[in-house]
């Protein structure tokens, strides 16, 4: 980060630290400029009218890029004294959107890779997903969804009807701040009193016989690492959920 010293008028004002995105001179000099001409403040300042209706969904990243210039834009007002109260609420309602700011489930904290000491290379991810155990499912796209460039044919879902019954509502809420149904992915509603979902998780998984590949699994089941573990390829990286 650059320090600049902010002089308004030819009086000193204070200096702040410019953040590593390319539009942090363009709104250093809007909001001097604004203030300057005793406008009124606004976060319009830092987000066109377009971009802050976008901000309203889930943004790739978890809007890491736009929080950095919207708290540039908080720094600039504590050292010139004005008001911030949109700006303040916009930054709630992205973190609350993305999940960061009331999410404590970290899942790279919590995946193991299992079958190996070490990752093998390979060219393609894929993801089983007890999606009944998560609620909180922001990590999962950030940190495992896109951080592997995993694709919508490549994502497995799985729920038993009951569970299905009692909180779809909740997972399609949840989903489309991502622009996603349960029907984006290969979705396989269980049958009452026959199958389980991890059980159908890892019938597609053996369906599959996948090599040269991460797979990730997303369950809290104890056995089904044994029986993943044993059905894999020793060419893939297993990842699994820990406690």
């Amino acid at each position: 980060m650059s320090i600049k010293k902010i002089f308004i008028e030819n009086k000193y004002r204070g200096s702040v630290a410019f953040p590593d995105t390319k539009e942090a001179k363009d709104i250093f000099l809007r909001v001097k400029q604004a203030y300057a001409n005793h406008e009124k403040m606004s976060v319009t300042l830092v987000f066109s009218k377009s971009k802050l209706a976008k901000l309203k969904k889930y943004q790739k990243g978890s809007a890491v890029h736009e929080l950095q210039n919207l708290d540039f834009y908080l720094e600039l007002a504590k050292i010139l004294d004005f008001q911030t109260k949109d700006a303040q609420k916009l930054k709630e309602s992205i973190l609350f959107t993305n999940d960061r700011a009331y999410s404590n489930f970290n899942i790279t904290k919590r995946l193991k890779l299992i079958n190996k000491q070490h990752k093998s290379k390979v060219d393609k991810s894929y993801l089983f997903w007890d999606i009944e155990n998560f609620s909180s499912i922001s990590s999962i796209f950030s940190d495992i969804i896109e951080k592997y460039d995993i694709s919508d044919e490549r994502i497995f879902l799985a729920a038993n009807p009951d569970s299905l019954y009692l909180k779809k509502a909740e997972w399609e809420a949840n989903l489309y701040d991502y622009g996603k149904t349960l029907q984006s992915f290969n979705f396989i509603k269980c049958s009452h009193g026959k199958n389980v979902a991890d059980d159908i998780l890892l019938q597609e998984f053996q369906n599959a016989k996948l090599k040269n590949k991460n797979v990730f699994i997303l369950t809290f089941d104890r056995e089904l690492k044994e029986r993943f573990t044993e059905a894999t390829d020793e060419s893939n990286n297993l990842f699994i959920m820990s406690k």
